[in-house]
């Protein structure tokens, strides 16, 4: 006959291990009712835990997506407000132009504002937002365009073109000798080519041609950058330049509205590139707020799903609280009584 051995220590070992399996149950049953939250996601949803790691992944990744956007929208926004600017600058400078062409002293007049015109140009090509330069294509840690003064390769080049079609400097008083057709001609192919590659690239521009992607969502990607060697920004700088450094005070009359009738064509053709530049910009700005709006319902929708998945009930696990605690505090009484215990008190 067997019999089972049965003595106080036993019984408070079985209550103490009681007592720290009630403990960890409380710790979990406090957190879930404080968070509304399972506290081991694993443990409590088993096989479907995998899905809730999958949908947690989608998550993450939807974020980052709106957060992205977010970076790429002000990108657009400021471009998109620096194009309209130089817009604006050109429509207002191509009304002095009229004006200027049949003043006498046009050339004085015109030169100043056409030099401050391109120095805005190029600064507003060369804006930064977030450390990154806006106008440089995929080009974004350098600035597009190379600054238009005294020893600078562009001006170099433009001064080396005109002194060898002309055979002087362009402050020099033999410009009122140049005829129409000579300036015409000068104009539409030496200097012209100053604007195009590969003078431009060399002597201008580091930007890149290729425009910068950007994915707005899982399946669409934009071009969310324009590159300062767009055709319109060629053509207003082309204009300005011919205005501000081919001596245009210099020239006699005929020529003189020979370069002032090529800078108004010239700056006419830049701002209607200028508006596509704009249109497009405007549909990458739409294309991203759209793609966040879908983004934004796709998060919600896969939290909506986490949150099914692994909410609890507050009120539940309020009682879950009381009835643990109140189990735990039985086990402490109960063990704390039995190793008070002694066969000597009953001897």
């Amino acid at each position: 006959m067997a019999t089972t051995f049965i003595s106080t220590n036993s019984i408070s070992t079985t209550l103490r291990i009681s007592a720290m399996k009630s403990q960890v149950a409380l710790s979990r049953a406090t957190q879930e009712a404080t968070n509304g939250r399972l506290s081991d996601v694993g443990l409590s949803l088993g096989a479907l835990t995998g899905r809730d790691v999958v949908l947690r992944a989608e998550l993450v990744d939807v974020d980052k997506l709106v957060d992205t956007n977010a970076l790429v929208s002000g990108h657009l926004d400021v471009a998109q407000q620096r194009v309209g600017e130089l817009i604006d600058t050109a429509e207002a400078f191509q009304k002095d132009l009229l004006a200027a062409r049949n003043s006498a002293n046009g050339g004085n007049i015109i030169g100043q504002p056409a030099g401050a015109n391109l120095d805005s140009l190029i600064a507003t090509l060369n804006v930064t937002m977030d450390g990154q330069y806006l106008f440089g294509g995929i080009n974004t840690a350098v600035a597009p365009l190379a600054d238009y003064a005294a020893g600078s390769a562009n001006k170099t080049a433009v001064d080396a073109a005109f002194l060898s079609t002309f055979g002087f400097a362009q402050n020099s008083p033999a410009a009122s000798g140049i005829s129409v057709a000579s300036m015409q001609s000068f104009l539409d192919t030496t200097f012209k080519s100053q604007f195009d590659d590969p003078a431009w690239g060399a002597n201008w521009s580091t930007a890149s041609d290729q425009a910068m992607r950007s994915r707005i969502s899982t399946t669409e990607t934009i071009d969310s950058s324009v590159s300062a060697n767009d055709p319109a920004f060629r053509k207003l700088a082309m204009a300005y330049t011919m205005l501000s450094d081919l001596g245009a005070q210099n020239l006699n009359q005929g020529a003189f509205q020979a370069v002032i009738d090529t800078a108004t064509r010239d700056i006419g053709e830049a701002i209607n590139g200028l508006a596509e530049v704009g249109a497009r910009l405007g549909t990458a700005q739409e294309q991203t707020t759209n793609a966040t709006s879908r983004l934004k319902v796709q998060g919600d929708l896969i939290t909506q799903q986490i949150t099914a998945m692994e909410k609890v009930d507050p009120a539940e696990a309020s009682v879950r609280v009381t009835s643990l605690q109140n189990q735990l505090e039985m086990s402490l009484a109960l063990t704390a009584r039995i190793q008070k215990l002694s066969i000597l008190d009953f001897l």
